[in-house]
């Protein structure tokens, strides 16, 4: 049987820079979901023709919090306001005991980083500092900059990407990644090609994969994982957004969201250096 494959007309305007196209809507990703009994989106850009694929439409254009998909951002400003001097600079752990909403202690969290370190592991603690000596104003004119999602900041400054109130979805986080990595966000280069950097994850003769995770919970209580990225074979680059959403709050994003995006990237022949 085909896969429930169709094509409908959409405007999807990127607020980062992604044109006007027809996107490709592919129902048959829902196994992948499906069998990890999770709800969620998945969208596709494949830089070469701007051809955009996406999987559940309504919750690709629906705003989430970003969680430490935001470290992304948060680490631009730092790095870029001087913040935080180079990916070296060392913070140290304030004593305090940080456990994963799975009830695990982030053992890689509880000790001193360096800015690279603390971006690798997804080190809250780290970056809600740099949030603190970045400070309120600043960070906020830089949201407003960007554009980015909702652009606000409401509550302690140290965690308003976790607590709601600032919101992002998937097609302006696919917006996001495609400046990034072409160098055309408002940063100086060297900033945009040292995140770019920081985000990969594996690199071998076949392809390059480089993203960024997130994990945190809605005003219902859901559970909310992000995995957002790109892949690079033969020279080209295809950037890619996963979204996840469950009801159960003792879900293990970690496992689940790198699995689906790993699973739907092999179905459309990736990690073959073939693309």
């Amino acid at each position: 049987m085909k896969p429930n494959i169709f094509i409908i007309a959409l405007s999807l305007s990127f607020i980062y820079g992604c044109n006007t196209n027809e996107a490709k809507v592919d129902s048959s990703l829902k196994k992948y979901f499906d069998a990890k009994k999770v709800d969620g989106c998945f969208a596709f850009l494949d830089n070469s023709n701007g051809k955009i694929t996406v999987y559940n439409f309504a919750m690709d254009t629906t705003r989430f919090l970003p969680a430490s998909t935001f470290k992304i951002v948060n680490g631009l400003i730092a790095l870029e306001t001087g913040t935080a001097t180079d990916e070296n600079m060392p913070i140290k752990w304030n004593g305090n005991k940080v456990y994963f909403p799975n009830g695990k202690e982030a053992t890689d969290w509880n000790k001193d980083l360096t800015f690279k370190e603390a971006f690798k592991a997804s080190a809250v603690p780290y970056f809600q500092e740099l949030a603190r000596r970045i400070g309120k104003d600043t960070l906020q004119l830089w949201l407003d900059s960007l554009g980015y999602g909702t652009k606000k900041i409401s509550g302690p400054v140290d965690s308003f990407w976790l607590n709601n109130t600032l919101k992002i979805s998937p097609d302006e986080q696919l917006g996001l990644l495609k400046k990034l990595y072409f160098e055309q966000l408002p940063f100086r280069k060297s900033v945009q090609q040292t995140m770019s950097r920081l985000m990969v994850q594996e690199d071998n003769t076949a392809y390059k994969l480089s993203y960024k995770t997130g994990w945190g919970f809605d005003e219902a209580g859901n559970s909310i994982g992000w995995l957002t990225g790109w892949i690079e074979e033969n020279r080209h680059v295809y950037f890619f957004v996963t979204l996840l959403k469950s009801p159960d709050k003792n879900f293990d994003m970690v496992p689940a969201r790198i699995a689906i995006t790993k699973d739907i990237l092999k179905s459309y022949g990736f990690f073959e250096g073939k693309k």
